[in-house]
């Protein structure tokens, strides 16, 4: 059997990645510590998602290893060496809010962390596909720039502006604001395409938006509409922060998301960058994420306005996923924004029983 190693396994997109790989006759070894638990309490615990994908895989091994640890990495790796064909990292400190309380923290989880798997890859697996989950905050603020026009619920672009269609991988990624999160995920980002540009490994960088479904662990400074429809289900207060509630997101279901990794897996390149989300084909503004959640639930949401927003946040942010499907034509979206926002209000309702 192919061994596939995924960090960050008991989270959202390693979960999904878990279940895909298990399916397909992987070996698949999950490394995950629980660092979300560290980062945004014990409500964003992963461990429960940890026990379920050991109960509920037959070909699941999980490691409570620190990716910063360079020694048990390597012991790892060199465990099962050349029969290692897929390495999908996912793991990192996913918040700019946080990354300011503890940037060494943030840095050493988010690049060192990437270092230490690239090179431990390319020493013990060099055949190994190694995909990347990146994000759009390696952008920074540059997004905020674009003439946007001020809608009744969101923010938007002319049709007749090049980035109408979404932002693509052409845009700079230098001079502007990224948060130290953003930082800290550049360094990693331009690791990996190193790694395959200079050695010649099977990397791919995936530049997410917002990366979401039923799985997510969301919390106040990660996961909007996990976190969002949580509020909604269980009649919290939440805080939108700045843009007057119109920023748009573009959201992709995790599902779709590692379909997008298989075909990369199936026939790779070296060094590439995408950007991956829901593009033009599933986005919303936070005001209509209310609206649609509180259509789902029945409840009304009780919000507070906050009028700074966040630092680097975007106020607008569409992906153009032409690239990958210029290279991967076979992949199409399984889900919709009202797809996903439907499964993840019965995941939360759920949870209320």
């Amino acid at each position: 059997m192919p061994v596939a190693i995924v960090t960050g396994s008991a989270g959202l997109i390693g979960s999904e990645a878990c279940k895909r790989l298990d399916k397909e006759g992987f070996t698949v070894i999950g490394i995950d510590n629980d660092m979300r638990a560290y980062f945004f309490g014990s409500e964003a615990s992963t461990e429960s998602n940890q026990v379920s994908l050991t109960e509920s895989l037959t070909n699941y091994t999980p490691k409570k290893v620190d990716i910063r640890d360079i020694d048990k990495i390597n012991a790892l790796f060199s465990e099962y060496g050349a029969d290692i064909t897929l390495v999908i990292h996912t793991a990192a400190q996913p918040s700019h809010d946080w990354a300011a309380k503890e940037p060494i923290t943030d840095f050493t989880v988010n690049a060192n962390g990437t270092l230490n798997l690239l090179e431990a890859a390319r020493n013990y697996c060099p055949d190994a596909v190694f995909i990347f989950t990146s994000t759009n905050k390696v952008y920074g603020d540059t997004p905020n720039s674009l003439p946007l026009v001020e809608l009744e619920k969101r923010w938007e672009i002319s049709e007749s502006h090049p980035y109408h269609k979404g932002i693509d991988e052409l845009m700079s990624i230098d001079q502007t604001k990224h948060s130290l999160f953003g930082a800290s995920k550049v360094a990693a980002d331009v690791l990996v395409q190193e790694y395959g540009k200079y050695f010649g490994m099977k990397t791919a960088v995936f530049r997410g938006g917002c990366l979401t479904g039923p799985a997510h662990a969301g919390t106040e400074l990660h996961g909007f509409l996990a976190y969002l429809m949580k509020c909604i289900v269980e009649q919290r207060p939440y805080r939108i922060f700045g843009y007057k509630g119109k920023q748009v997101r573009d959201n992709i279901h995790s599902h779709d998301l590692v379909t997008a990794f298989m075909e990369f897996y199936k026939t790779p390149r070296s060094g590439e960058v995408y950007n991956i989300g829901g593009s033009r084909h599933s986005n919303c503004s936070m005001l209509e994420a209310i609206e649609i959640g509180e259509r789902l639930s029945g409840n009304k949401l009780d919000f507070t306005y906050v009028e700074d927003n966040r630092v680097g946040d975007h106020i607008w942010y569409v992906s153009d996923v032409s690239k990958f499907q210029a290279h991967y034509p076979d992949w199409k979206y399984q889900y919709s924004i009202d797809n996903i926002l439907s499964e993840i209000y019965t995941a939360c309702a759920a949870n209320l029983k």
